[in-house]
């Protein structure tokens, strides 16, 4: 169904607002910026809290004698919690709102991460971790979605990345404090604070956190309520009674959820996004889970071994960079290519143990490069969906590409068991980000046209 364009207007009940062009027709402005902070902060708190249990492994393992490959089943419990807690909160945020499921989703892995802290064994450790998990995994699709619908379309990846270079930089700032925190107050200290601050920052957001403007209008919100969010973007919506949106990409009538993610114009390339981003946290989790107790075999002191692992998370900041290309040219294209030469610095990582330079100046450019690729996808994956479906499709990507975290950290897991070399770990890992770069170029092949470019508009009314 195509529908012709009504440009957004402020004179009143005779016309109605399109709502993605008013956003689109305006600044960035405060409101806005407010909303990128506090996801922003739900994101680095996802990277501090998830990578946390691989910085404090080394602990583990001389306080309560832990076999290395016994360790699998605790650094996983989190990724199976992720992988939950994204799957079932994709369709109820497409049902309930971003909102309510950011709200709940903070409260639970901030209570959980406290708990944590007070674990007696390695089996209360492994639930506290499951349950942390769940909230984690709740939070990231549904911070990507709502900052995503805020976003004028032509700086949208750019600012979803931007916002995703939280989660690197919160997993490297986690190695830097927990390399002086542990030393120092003990490993329970690290789960403590990644506990305390998600508490905290979830009463700014009960304050503060707006709904999706997009879904309040999909979801045929009362027009006051539509206005007033509105109004806080442009002063332009003020006297308008009528809002509508254009999505490109679906149809009328077209289901909503997991119906649209799975229907037959969008399932390949949902197929093609799970695998790529399964394939990209195969080496995330490999790498950022074990990378400190392997370094520390190969010979390097522990406080050294978790210093030189916090720089691979830290590269993650080339995402920005990715984020304006993917505005200006075609995201799968360049996002394959970054997977590609991922395989490439992994791989090479292997080759450097014995030149600590060397080794430092690798883990940094595969932390760049591989960080890079995995933290454009949400922004690949938000522009895929229309508005719908986006909750869900996002969603799913980031929690059945979990199941890649649970996956690289069982593989190193069985590689160390089987006495595979520092390099030969390495060589395993970098196939993954080959997968990848397949799956996308797939992906480009079957799906040509994204929400973005697609040449179907349908138009949602809200009065």
């Amino acid at each position: 169904m195509n529908t012709p364009r009504t440009p957004a207007s402020a004179s009143g009940a005779g016309s109605p607002v399109n709502v993605q062009a008013l956003i689109n027709d305006s600044r960035f402005g405060p409101f806005q910026w407010l909303i990128f902070a506090m996801c922003f902060l739900i994101v680095v708190l996802d990277g501090f809290d998830t990578a946390a249990i691989g910085f404090i492994a080394p602990s583990l393992v001389a306080q309560w004698g832990v076999a290395k490959p016994a360790l699998a089943p605790v650094l996983s419990a989190a990724l199976f919690g992720l992988a939950c807690g994204a799957i079932v909160s994709g369709p109820l945020s497409d049902r309930l709102g971003r909102r309510v499921l950011l709200l709940t989703s903070v409260l639970i892995f901030g209570i959980a991460c406290l708990g944590s802290s007070f674990s007696a064994d390695i089996g209360q450790l492994t639930i506290m971790r499951f349950v942390t998990g769940v909230g984690l995994g709740a939070a990231m699709p549904n911070a990507v979605t709502l900052m995503g619908e805020y976003c004028p379309d032509r700086s949208r990846a750019t600012l979803i990345n931007l916002m995703f270079c939280g989660f690197p930089l919160g997993a490297a700032f986690g190695g830097f404090l927990a390399a002086w925190m542990i030393p120092n107050f003990g490993w329970r200290s690290v789960l403590a604070l990644g506990g305390t601050i998600p508490l905290l920052l979830s009463i700014l957001l009960f304050a503060r956190l707006p709904e999706s403007i997009r879904y309040l209008v999909v979801k045929a919100y009362p027009a006051e309520r539509i206005r007033a969010a509105l109004a806080r973007v442009s002063t332009r919506a003020l006297g308008a009674t009528a809002f509508y949106i254009e999505e490109k990409g679906a149809s009328a009538g077209a289901p909503g959820g997991i119906g649209l993610v799975l229907s037959r114009r969008f399932v390949l390339g949902s197929v093609m996004l799970w695998l790529t981003y399964f394939m990209g946290l195969v080496i995330f989790y490999a790498s950022i889970n074990w990378m400190p107790i392997l370094l520390k075999d190969v010979g390097l002191p522990p406080a050294r071994a978790t210093l030189i692992s916090a720089l691979f998370p830290l590269g993650g900041v080339g995402a920005v960079f990715c984020g304006v290309l993917m505005d200006r040219f075609n995201g799968n294209k360049i996002i394959a290519a970054c997977y590609a030469l991922t395989a490439v610095s992994v791989y090479l990582i292997g080759q450097a143990s014995g030149n600590v330079g060397m080794l430092m100046l690798v883990v940094f450019a595969a932390g760049v490069l591989m960080n890079t690729a995995q933290s454009s996808m949400p922004a690949l994956a938000a522009e895929f969906y229309p508005t719908q479906g986006r909750g869900t499709g996002v969603a799913w990507m980031l929690g059945i590409g979990r199941f890649g975290g649970i996956g690289g950290s069982f593989l190193v897991a069985e590689l160390t068991r089987r006495h595979v070399s520092f390099s030969g770990i390495f060589a395993y890992v970098a196939i993954a980000g080959l997968v990848a770069c397949v799956a996308l170029i797939v992906k480009q092949i079957g799906n040509p046209q994204t929400v973005k470019s697609g040449a179907d508009d349908t138009r949602v009314a809200a009065h």
